[in-house]
């Protein structure tokens, strides 16, 4: 598997926000070691789930992990274009499809033990392909091959792609953008992903000012058993 190297570009974090994720990184270690496939999911476009789910990998790695991220917002990814990714010929939209098998599309990244499933051409039935066997046949090879493998999703918010995910995988978290979600729209999000009987691990605040962060814990972390703090898109 992953033959393929490329180059991903990525600026380094601040001391802060590397702490945040190495905090984030423990909390899901403590979830139990049959917490293994994780997907990340919002309520919203632009909370930060791309960043955080490629930095929640990045920070595994950093611990000795093996990592496979997959790019599964098949409706309006971000992944390449913000770390500058070239040479990626196939994703996951072709292992779905049938057209490619599942080594065609990991790539090697520049980053050791490091591993990414980008989310390949467009597809007009996101939905349809998601909830094929196949998708389920790839986490299980996954499971095989990795430590830990790390979801990127759509918005729940806005499309039902992450709940159909969320039935393959050992937990979700949402990310939530802070002052931007309301406490309802939030919980509607969570009661979608308890009806796909899937985990929820925590909630994610980003983009928080360091004087809020305790009202924010005490806010969200009160209904989801627990969050945790993350900075930067």
């Amino acid at each position: 598997m992953a033959e393929k190297i490329i180059e991903i570009y990525r600026e380094e974090l601040d001391y802060r926000a590397n702490e945040s994720y190495k905090a984030l990184r423990t909390n899901i270690e403590f979830c139990g070691d049959d917490i293994r496939v994780i997907s990340l999911t919002s309520c919203t476009p632009n909370e930060g789930k791309t960043s955080i789910s490629f930095n929640i990998a990045k920070s595994f790695v950093e611990n000795g992990k093996r990592v496979a991220l997959i790019d599964a917002d098949l409706r309006k990814s971000v992944l390449i274009g913000r770390y500058r990714v070239g040479g990626v010929e196939c994703g996951l939209t072709h292992y779905l499809s049938g057209h490619n098998k599942l080594e065609d599309v990991i790539y090697r990244t520049n980053i050791n033990n490091l591993d990414i499933i980008f989310c390949g051409s467009h597809s007009p039935n996101p939905a349809e392909l998601l909830n094929h066997d196949r998708f389920e046949d790839m986490i299980g090879a996954l499971r095989e091959e990795y430590d830990y493998v790390i979801i990127d999703t759509p918005p729940l918010g806005s499309v039902i792609d992450s709940a159909i995910v969320a039935r393959a995988v050992d937990g979700v978290i949402i990310v939530i953008e802070s002052n931007a979600i309301s406490y309802k729209f939030a919980q509607s999000v969570k009661d979608q992903l308890e009806r796909a009987n899937c985990r929820i691990l925590g909630v994610v605040i980003n983009k928080i000012p360091m004087d809020k962060k305790r009202k924010y814990g005490k806010y969200y972390g009160k209904y989801y058993g627990g969050y945790y703090g993350a900075y930067g898109e």
